[in-house]
């Protein structure tokens, strides 16, 4: 069956299940008629995190969006809240069974398989990624070892011990093995440990290519872009391959894409060369089905056609979150784009801050960013990153040197803009 006539059938049967289960829908609906065809989704109004937080409020624990019984829910997870208030999310078994089906391609996508062995670092408490993207990993057909967050040291040792080839994690965590290598196995070199493969996810700033060269360099092993999701849609469903570092769209059977103007919410062509916010329905889903949810992601789609992987999902790129950006004299900037431009300078880090102590609007862009280790500050050092950052962004930034150490390294997501304004 060609792929336009299932996601037909599939929405037919969706929009039925939503508008008899759904209370939410119901209510947002009322007064538009629902589309036969899901070309024409863009005719029903858009669904906001900020309205799925006031359902849950409402009606906890999973708000009147919960489209199944209660006694359905096979699993409970929590968001990591990194953008605002923590949601709880059901899953039923088809829904736990799905969301592994499409995450194992994902997986095997970025190059994991029955041969490696692969150490997953994420949250397992409640968060979606740490239970949900281990079973994901073993859909590949990998031994999994479920080791978590804290305890580095031990971390370390297993790696060894075992023979670990690989590793899930955040694209900041290195970082915090590189540390405890350091103070405590000074005699080892990241490469030492004999990792071939970093399978990451959860943050953005994979796409520059400094920060790969960087870890390639390091740990002698080539990350991969392997774990795109959102959370309230589905954990994973975009990973790059071996041949291309954008992310390739994988569950066309799953979700339906469009894509928006994020500040005018007019719909916009998913064709190459267009950026807008990733606008998601789900044409599967018992718990908590979702119709036109925005995900908060401005991507741009690079291609598509087939790639030479196989895959012929569409590729993309995630430019930044919508409640990331910062707005300097009407330039838009994100923290990925930051992070390519400090980057490429090998006296810093790459721990970077971008602290807003007032409301905007901007003249200037704040940036903190921290020295290497053995880095001294020069006083004019500064200057010249902020030239760097004017000719690459074309934006004005008032940059302040901290000295190696001074951000604290994290296991999790790693918040970049600090809103210090009540």
């Amino acid at each position: 069956m060609k792929l336009p006539v299932l996601q037909q059938e599939l929405w037919q049967k969706q929009r039925v299940y939503v508008l008899e289960n759904s209370a939410f829908y119901r209510a947002l609906w009322r007064g538009h008629e629902l589309p036969l065809q899901l070309e024409d989704l863009a005719r029903l109004p858009l669904t906001s995190k900020a309205e799925l937080r006031e359902s849950q409020a409402a009606e906890p624990p999973f708000g009147d969006y919960l489209a199944a019984s209660r006694d359905s829910v096979n699993r409970l997870h929590r968001t990591s809240g990194t953008t605002g208030q923590a949601m709880n999310l059901a899953l039923s078994t088809r829904d736990c069974a799905v969301t592994v089906t499409v995450g194992g391609r994902a997986q095997r996508l970025a190059g994991l398989g029955p041969s490696d062995s692969v150490v997953h670092c994420l949250n397992y408490q409640m968060w979606m990624g740490g239970v949900t993207d281990h079973l994901t990993l073993e859909a590949t057909g990998a031994m999994v070892v479920p080791f978590g967050v804290g305890s580095t040291d031990l971390l370390i040792e297993t790696i060894r011990q075992v023979g670990i080839n690989a590793i899930s994690c955040t694209p900041s965590y290195p970082a915090v093995l590189e540390k405890a290598l350091g103070e405590h196995f000074p005699n080892l070199d990241p490469r030492d440990l004999g990792l071939r493969l970093g399978l990451f996810g959860g943050e953005a700033g994979l796409d520059d290519p400094a920060l790969r060269q960087r870890i390639r360099d390091t740990w002698g092993m080539e990350p991969r872009n392997a774990n795109y999701g959102v959370s309230d849609v589905l954990s994973n469903f975009a990973a790059q391959c071996e041949f291309d570092t954008r992310l390739h769209f994988v569950a066309a059977d799953v979700l339906y894409p469009e894509l928006i103007d994020a500040d005018s919410g007019e719909a916009l062509p998913l064709a190459a060369g267009v950026e807008g916010e990733l606008v998601l329905t789900h044409l599967q889903r018992d718990c908590q089905p979702l119709v036109r949810f925005r995900s908060g992601d401005i991507i741009a789609v690079d291609s598509t056609e087939p790639c030479q992987c196989g895959c012929d999902g569409f590729r993309f790129r995630v430019v930044g979150r919508s409640d990331d950006m910062v707005v300097v004299r009407g330039l838009n900037l994100f923290p990925s784009m930051v992070a390519a431009v400090i980057n490429g300078f090998p006296e810093l880090s790459g721990n970077y801050r971008i602290p807003l102590d007032t409301r905007p609007p901007y003249d200037y862009l704040p940036l903190a960013v921290e020295l290497a280790v053995g880095v001294a500050a020069d006083a004019g050092f500064a200057e010249t990153v902020e030239r760097a950052v004017k000719k690459s962004l074309g934006a004005s930034a008032k940059v302040s040197l901290q000295p190696a150490g001074s951000f604290a390294l994290t296991e999790g997501k790693t918040r970049r803009v600090l809103r210090n304004y009540q």
